[in-house]
């Protein structure tokens, strides 16, 4: 669930056992609230995340920022295994195309996009 008050954090919010509700962002779970409803935890949330946010300010540190707003440059570096790293070459070889080719698509088909 997006929320603009989250500021492009995802939160998940549900019911526990004893009928309360938990609300939580998905990338910082220790950011967290509690209610009776989940408007109620999602307010409380809400609340919570103004606190955080006004502690970072006041001592001068920057505000954590979601994933989902980074500006991403699309290149990240990887170490496997000499033996993955081998099968990964080889089967590029075999398909024709780059290494980079090869792990990109199996990277896009085993991530879901957000």
């Amino acid at each position: 669930m997006m929320d603009k008050r989250f500021d492009g954090f995802s939160v998940h919010l549900h019911q526990d056992d004893e009928g309360a509700w938990l609300a939580h962002f998905v990338e910082r779970p220790e950011i967290s609230a509690f209610g009776e409803s989940p408007e109620t935890a999602l307010s409380e949330l809400a609340i919570a995340w103004c606190a955080v946010k006004a502690v970072y300010e006041d001592r001068g540190i920057p505000v954590p920022v979601a994933p989902a707003r980074k500006n991403y440059s699309g290149s990240f570096n990887v170490r496997v295994s000499k033996t993955l790293h081998r099968s990964l070459a080889m089967e590029a070889a075999r398909q024709g195309v780059s290494l980079n080719a090869l792990v990109a698509a199996k990277l896009a088909k085993a991530v879901r996009p957000f």
